[in-house]
C-alpha cells in the first residue's frame, strides 16, 4: 500500500492480508509492516494522522548562505569586531591614561556579557544584529567619555581638589546625559522589536541588550576599576597620570578660542539645507533602489573565478526571458542578480546562463522574498522608524521641552534624508542592512543631541540670566572634546568594519561611516541652531530644570 501526501509518497509499507487489491481498507483501520524504527513509526503516524494541509503551500520568504559566505563573513567580521575594538581601546587609552585602561577592561566586560545574553536567549547574530552591537560600543565608550570629561571639567575649575573626588562629581554630573541617552535607545529598540518583522526585529534585540550590556559596564565595571585605581597613593601622588588632571588638546583650543557658533545660527541652517537639496536631488534623479526585502524578488551572488561583465551577463539574462534582471558586479570575482520572483525551475536557468559566461560560478547568497512578504517589511519597517522617532520626540520633550524635542527630532530627519540621498547618488541598495545602519545612526545623532541639550540645561539653571544663544555656545565649547573623542572611538570600530568586513559588511560600515559624520554634524550644527531660532520664535523663557 502506498501512503500519499501532497503528492508524494511518503511510505509503501505491508499490509494487513485481509486488505486486497482495489477493494480499499474496511472498517477505516489497518494494520502495517515493516522495518520501522521507534523514531520512524511516530513520524509517520504523525503525518498519517495530521494528513494534507487544507490550503497550498506558498514560498514567501527563503534566504540560502553558501557555507563560503558564511564562513568569511564570520571570521571577517570576528577580526573586524577585535581590531576595531583594540583601536578604539588604543586611542581611549592614548587619551584618558589609567583611566582609558579601565575603559578598555569594561568594553571587553561589555563583550563578554553580551554575548553570555546572547547565548541565554538562543539568539542568532545577523548583520543587523552587529548593527546594534556597533552602536552599543559606541554608546559603551561614549558613556565613559562622557564621565572622563567631567571629571577633567571638575578638576580644572579647582571645584575638586582631587581626582577621586573629581572623578566622583564626573559620574554624578554625567549620570542624566548617559540615561537620556540610553533611555531614548531603549525606546526605539523596543518599539522596532514590537512593530518590525525579520532583520529589523533582530536589531532592536541585540541594539536593547548592548546597550544595558554598555550601562553596566560603563557604570558598573568601568567604575569600581577606576574607584578604586584613584584610591592608590602612588596614583594619587601622581594626578596626570590619570588623564583626568589634564584638560585634553580638544578643550584646550576651544577654550583659547571661542568659535561662538550660534552667533549666527542662520549659516549653519543654510549649510544644512544646502546639502538636503544635494540629497534630495539624488533621490529625485536617481532613486531609491530598494532591496528584495522591500520589493519582493530574488537575489542570487555568485563567486566566478575570473571578472565577468555584468552588461554581458544582463544581455544573456534578457535573452533567456528575464529582461528585468538587475546584475552589478562585487570586487573582481563577485556577481550579484536581482530579478522578480523566481521559481527554482527558473533560478536554475539564471544560474546556467551565468555560468555559460563565467565557466564556473558557486551560489554563496540566495534570498527569496514574495511580493507580500516584501510590502509588509516594508510597511513594518517604516511604521516602526516613525513610532521610534515619535517616542523620542516626546521623552525629548517631556526632558528639555517641546523646542528642543522639536530641534532633535529635526536633525535626525536631517541625517536620514542625507544618508539615503548619498545612496542614491551611489546606486546602491536600500534594504534591511541599510535601515541597520540607519538605525544605528539614528541612536548616534540623538545620543549627541542629548549630551548637549543635558548640558544646556545644567547651564541654564546655573545661569538663570544668559540667553539661549549664549548657553549653546558654552555648551557646544563645553560638550565638543566628548563628541569629538567619542566620534574617534566608533570611526576605529567602523573603518575596520569597511577594510576588513569583506563584500557582505562594506555597504554597511560606509552607511555608518557617512551617517557618523552627518550625525556629529547635525547634532550640534543643526540641533542647535534649530533649537535658537524656534526658541527665538517665543517668549522668553530657560530650559526646563527638571531632571
Amino acid at each position: 500500500m502506498a501512503i500519499v501526501l501532497d503528492d508524494k509518497v511518503i511510505s509503501s509499507p505491508q499490509v494487513d492480508p485481509s486488505v486486497a487489491c482495489r477493494t480499499g481498507i474496511r472498517d477505516g483501520a489497518t494494520q502495517i509492516t515493516g522495518s520501522f524504527g521507534p523514531g520512524e513509526a511516530r513520524e509517520l503516524s504523525l503525518l498519517v494522522n495530521g494528513g494534507a494541509l487544507p490550503v497550498p503551500v506558498e514560498t514567501v520568504e527563503q534566504r540560502t548562505v553558501g557555507p563560503t559566505l558564511g564562513a568569511q563573513a564570520i571570521t571577517a567580521s570576528a577580526w573586524a569586531a577585535v581590531i576595531g575594538t583594540a583601536l578604539t581601546s588604543l586611542f581611549i587609552i592614548g587619551v584618558y591614561r589609567l583611566m582609558g585602561v579601565l575603559a578598555a577592561v569594561g568594553l571587553v566586560c561589555y563583550g563578554l556579557v553580551s554575548y553570555a545574553a546572547l547565548a541565554v536567549l538562543g539568539a542568532t547574530l545577523t548583520l543587523p544584529g552587529l548593527a546594534g552591537f556597533v552602536l552599543a560600543i559606541g554608546m559603551a565608550v561614549d558613556a565613559n567619555v562622557l564621565v572622563f570629561e567631567r571629571a577633567r571639567e571638575e578638576y580644572a575649575a579647582r571645584r575638586r581638589p582631587s581626582t577621586r573626588s573629581a572623578l566622583s562629581a564626573g559620574f554624578r554630573n554625567a549620570f542624566s546625559a548617559i540615561a537620556d541617552s540610553n533611555i531614548t535607545t531603549l525606546i526605539a529598540a523596543a518599539l522596532l522589536f514590537f512593530l518590525a518583522s525579520g532583520p529589523v526585529r533582530g536589531f532592536g534585540v541585540t541594539l536593547g541588550i548592548g546597550v544595558l550590556a554598555s550601562m553596566f559596564s560603563a557604570l558598573v565595571i568601568t567604575r569600581a576599576l577606576a574607584e578604586m585605581a584613584v584610591s592608590r597613593p602612588r596614583v594619587r601622588r601622581r594626578p596626570r597620570l590619570t588623564g583626568i588632571a589634564t584638560t585634553g588638546a580638544v578643550r584646550d583650543r576651544l577654550t583659547r578660542r571661542n568659535p561662538r557658533l550660534m552667533r549666527r545660527p542662520h549659516r549653519w541652517l543654510a549649510v544644512s539645507a544646502a546639502a538636503l537639496v544635494l540629497a534630495g536631488s539624488g533621490i529625485a534623479v536617481r532613486g531609491i533602489d530598494l532591496g528584495v526585502e522591500f520589493t519582493g524578488g530574488r537575489l542570487i551572488e555568485y563567486a566566478t573565478t575570473g571578472p565577468v561583465d555584468p552588461d554581458r551577463v544582463r544581455t544573456a539574462l534578457a535573452d533567456a526571458g528575464f529582461p528585468r534582471a538587475v546584475v552589478q558586479s562585487s570586487g573582481e570575482t563577485g556577481l550579484t542578480v536581482r530579478t522578480d520572483p523566481l521559481t527554482n525551475a527558473e533560478e536554475t536557468e539564471v544560474t546556467g546562463a551565468v555560468r555559460d559566461l563565467a565557466g564556473r560560478a558557486d551560489k554563496v547568497r540566495d534570498e527569496l522574498v514574495g511580493p507580500s512578504l516584501g510590502e509588509e517589511l516594508r510597511q513594518g519597517a517604516l511604521i516602526a522608524l516613525a513610532v521610534a522617532l515619535g517616542a523620542q520626540f516626546v521623552y525629548l520633550a517631556a526632558r528639555f521641552r517641546w523646542v528642543f524635542g522639536t530641534a532633535a527630532v529635526v536633525a535626525l530627519a536631517h541625517d536620514v534624508v542625507i544618508l539615503v540621498g548619498v545612496f542614491a547618488w551611489l546606486g546602491k541598495p536600500v534594504d534591511g542592512v541599510f535601515l541597520a545602519a540607519l538605525l544605528t545612526v539614528i541612536g548616534y545623532s540623538v545620543n549627541d543631541s542629548v549630551v548637549l541639550f543635558d548640558r544646556v540645561r545644567e547651564l541654564a539653571r546655573r545661569t538663570p540670566g544668559t540667553s539661549l544663544p549664549g548657553i549653546t555656545d558654552q555648551a557646544i565649547v563645553q560638550t565638543l572634546p566628548r563628541t569629538v573623542n567619542t566620534g574617534m572611538g566608533a570611526a576605529f570600530i567602523l573603518t575596520a568594519l569597511a577594510v576588513l568586513g569583506g563584500s557582505s559588511l562594506a555597504d554597511f560600515a560606509l552607511a555608518l561611516l557617512i551617517g557618523l559624520v552627518v550625525g556629529t554634524y547635525s547634532s550640534v550644527l543643526t540641533a542647535a541652531p534649530v533649537a535658537v531660532r524656534l526658541h527665538r520664535r517665543r517668549p522668553p523663557r530657560q530650559p526646563s530644570g527638571r531632571t
